[in-house]
């Protein structure tokens, strides 16, 4: 499928590891999951928030990876960028299937980037786009200055994503893993866990990291490796 002009405009490229399959759906999150996955036709626009490294930027490429898997067009707009592009860029997005656009809170108070996500939200309604916001934040806490912004945000389908526990991250941590074809044992785990930062994304830096070298030295993932990469 060629990609959209306006995804080509704004250089922002989807993590090939934000995908469904990569992504631990714990019990809390099922329902949230399978709401985007198989969306009620009538929820035009899903506002997705959560804690930080809960998962709501994933979910979001996710989706955006699922609907060019199935070859409908799709743009990820995460708007902690809006620096790097015009609010312009919101114009024509109701021509795709699904618009995500992330970091709402960045919007609030831009008087310029409200106006043109208000028009774009009116386009969107006449046509068969879905509108997915992403925040860490309910609606009624982003301080949006236009009236008429509010109330369209306030009618959303709202989900609010519950960060994972201790034994879930661990899940998350071996699922990762074996995506990138590393097999981690528990006490490989352990370890890791007692030394960096216990968020999603600070574990999942540290894979990165240990996956990188593990490939640059033709290794097997095991302690003294993890040890000598971290400086442990």
């Amino acid at each position: 499928m060629a990609t959209p002009p306006t995804q080509l405009t704004l250089g922002v490229s989807l993590n090939d590891d934000a995908t469904f399959d990569n992504f631990l759906i714990s019990d809390a999150n099922l329902q949230i999951v399978q709401s985007l996955r198989d969306p009620n036709p009538d929820s035009k626009i899903i506002y997705l928030w959560g804690p930080g490294s809960s998962g709501v930027t994933h979910l979001l490429q996710a989706m955006c990876h699922h609907y060019e898997g199935a070859d409908r067009g799709a743009i990820y707009l995460p708007l902690s960028q809006k620096g790097e592009f015009a609010p312009e860029i919101l114009s024509g997005t109701n021509n795709l299937s699904l618009v995500c656009l992330d970091d709402m809170e960045e919007l609030a108070g831009n008087r310029t980037w409200e106006a043109a996500l208000f028009t774009a939200f009116n386009a969107i309604m006449e046509s068969n786009t879905k509108l997915l916001l992403g925040a860490h934040n309910v609606p009624s806490n982003l301080r949006v200055n236009l009236p008429d912004l509010n109330s369209r945000l306030q009618s959303a389908l709202i989900f609010q994503l519950r960060s994972l526990d201790e034994i879930e991250k661990r899940r998350a941590l071996q699922l990762r893993a074996s995506k990138r074809g590393i097999e981690l044992s528990d006490s490989v785990i352990d370890f890791i866990y007692q030394r960096c930062d216990r968020s999603m994304s600070g574990l999942i830096d540290v894979l990165l990291k240990l996956d990188h070298s593990s490939l640059t030295h033709k290794r097997k993932l095991t302690i003294p490796l993890i040890k000598t990469t971290m400086a442990w």
